[in-house]
């Protein structure tokens, strides 16, 4: 099966890849291996009184993307929304904490959609509640804030679960761009926009992800795209690992093409959520059935599953 040839394909050196024995699993490493946000994590587990060494991170970061990539990473401990409360009431000049609390509040949306059971009228009124607090705050930030991308990138994805239309996820995502060109997780969530599922084509996805990895420089993890629109036609067709949907020529050329220009490019840079792209180029590779360029993907991605 190309399930279990899927699975072969991700541990060609043993160590590199292995698996967990319960489960099966790869162990996911939430901080990327990054120091800095492990650390901010660590912290975060802590509450309010750990705040100065969680805002001390987030005052250093390098950048818009930086900070966008520090911020996500905290999303997703429970609690950080009700300490971050605490700190902007206490506070209410912290706009860093103000930032964190509406990035949080997307991610505890998400957590109220996936408990219990699907679409029930409460889930759906709770899920809203949390998304519309989480623009609220979002949205001061940017008015503070003028510069930043961080909770434009953070409005992308509020935005799309509201379902604001494609005209007003534009705006937002050319919000970031003005900021942050090139700023690769907000193409991502942009893909994702365009796809069919919320409102968009396969199409437009496809040229959005082919202008976007031919534009940037070399080095670039925008190619991540042109492997992300590939999967998400895999996934539209019903996700079977045995399809040899991806297997098409002109796919697989398309693959090879943007990974050379991305991540097997000399001037790609390991930093932040990099392992990401890579990860995805693996599981394009395996799925189009181009097993030694998926473990070469394997092998630079190594101890790092997303």
């Amino acid at each position: 099966m190309a399930w279990r040839r899927l699975l072969q394909v991700r541990q060609p050196e043993g160590h590199a890849y292995a698996l967990r024995r319960r489960g099966g699993n790869p162990a996911v490493d939430r901080s990327f291996g990054d120091p800095r946000l492990a650390a901010m994590r660590e912290a975060a587990h802590g509450g309010a009184t750990r705040w100065p060494e969680v805002r001390g991170h987030l005052e250093a970061a390098d950048g818009h993307e930086d900070l966008t990539f520090l911020v996500e990473g905290v999303q997703d401990i429970a609690r950080v929304e009700q300490w971050t409360a605490e700190v902007v009431a206490a506070d209410p000049g912290d706009t860093l904490a103000l930032l964190v609390c509406g990035a949080r509040h997307v991610e505890w949306a998400y957590q109220a959609r996936n408990r219990g059971t699907a679409g029930s009228g409460e889930q759906e009124k709770l899920f809203r509640e949390r998304l519309t607090a989480a623009e609220e705050r979002l949205y001061e930030v940017a008015g503070r804030e003028p510069s930043w991308a961080a909770p434009w990138y953070f409005l992308q994805v509020s935005g799309r679960a509201l379902q604001v239309g494609q005209e007003e996820a534009e705006r937002r995502f050319e919000e970031v761009g003005r900021r942050a060109p090139g700023h690769v997780a907000a193409h991502r969530q942009h893909l994702q926009q365009l796809c069919a599922k919320w409102g968009g084509s396969q199409e437009r996805m496809h040229a959005f992800a082919r202008e976007a990895a031919l534009s940037a420089p070399e080095g670039s993890g925008l190619g991540q795209l042109v492997a992300q629109a590939h999967l998400e036609d895999w996934k539209e067709a019903g996700g079977d690992p045995d399809s040899t949907l991806l297997h098409a020529p002109e796919t697989v050329r398309a693959l090879h093409e943007a990974g050379a220009r991305s991540v097997h490019h000399p001037a790609f840079v390991r930093r932040g959520d990099w392992a990401v792209g890579v990860n995805t180029f693996a599981l394009a590779f395996a799925l189009a059935g181009e097993d030694a360029a998926a473990r070469a993907m394997f092998r630079m991605v190594r101890k790092l599953p997303t």
